[in-house]
């Protein structure tokens, strides 16, 4: 008779490995990668999503989409775009500050994904919230050595303004002073619509902030948009655009943004990348009756 090993025998110790930070794609003659910066999770989504919503009428649609009623997680995803000439990253993360909190991963998951920060040719910065530039700097040393900057004037004007001393916005407005102000002199400051290299142009999403800024990647006739915080949480945000974002600084521009998006990226069955998306981050909008279904992109790019 065959000797079988009793359960204790047959344990094996579960896995502490991550799972991998990274996805790299083709898109046309362009690598893209998203990176995972770090997971947050805490109680929500209402009142940070819906405000404007009774926390039942929140908790329904969570429960609809087989999403717990009363937490969530956030994640947070800058992206690489390596045109061949040019090495682009958008966004930043966290940085050190994050790092206690199991973010500001960005560093680590883009060595894993074969790259080191000194070989960004260009950081582009889609608007100034401290999610998205914290790793601009390690304290006075830039975090990418050897590349040169871009951002929105408007963006800039705004958090650089004396007139954010005092208002709720004067944390936001420190962390400019102590990020992106020691490189402004490497950095251009574009308008809306301006390109940062050949294949990747601008277009203005504000609301979220006064000057978020989605981008536009296109290369050997495909097309992808990054929409950066224009949606947060791919339910709340996708399915009841009209639902206040806590995030926003204008909740109505944000709402009317989210939809002119949104319609966008669905009527021309474009793929996008949402920073805060589900990792890893890439998807489609399909419209609904009164919003937008995130559909995660599968095998798409690789075929």
């Amino acid at each position: 008779m065959p000797q079988f090993m009793t359960s204790t025998e047959a344990a094996v110790p579960q896995s502490d490995a991550k799972t991998p930070g990274f996805k790299r794609f083709k898109l046309g003659d362009f690598e893209i990668t998203t990176l995972l910066d770090g997971l947050r999770p805490g109680d929500g989504p209402h009142p940070t999503f819906g405000a404007n919503q009774k926390q039942e009428t929140v908790a329904e649609l969570m429960k609809a989409n087989f999403l717990p009623e009363t937490k969530f997680v956030n994640g947070f995803a800058p992206v690489l775009v390596n045109t061949g000439s040019e090495l682009i990253l958008f966004d930043t993360g966290f940085g050190d500050a994050g790092r206690e909190n199991g973010l500001g991963q960005l560093e680590a998951n883009m060595k894993a994904a074969g790259y080191t920060p000194d070989q960004v040719t260009i950081v582009v910065i889609t608007h100034m919230h401290g999610d998205h530039i914290g790793g601009l700097m390690n304290g006075q040393t830039p975090g990418f050595a050897n590349a040169r900057y871009v951002a929105g004037q408007i963006e800039y004007d705004h958090w650089t303004d004396p007139a954010r001393t005092g208002t709720p916005a004067e944390n936001g407005a420190k962390g400019v002073s102590a990020k992106v102000k020691p490189l402004a002199e490497k950095t251009t400051f574009i308008k809306a619509g301006d390109s940062v290299v050949s294949g990747i142009t601008s277009e203005a999403a504000y609301g979220h902030t006064p000057g978020h800024m989605i981008f536009h990647i296109e290369s050997a006739g495909k097309h992808l948009v990054l929409t950066a915080d224009t949606a947060n949480h791919y339910v709340a945000s996708l399915q009841r655009p009209e639902w206040e974002i806590a995030f926003d600084t204008d909740k109505t521009m944000g709402a009317a943004t989210r939809k002119k998006v949104f319609d966008m990226t669905a009527t021309d069955r474009v793929p996008f990348i949402g920073y805060h998306m589900p990792f890893p981050a890439v998807g489609y909008a399909e419209k609904q009756d009164i919003g937008y279904r995130f559909v995660p992109a599968t095998y798409q790019f690789d075929v």
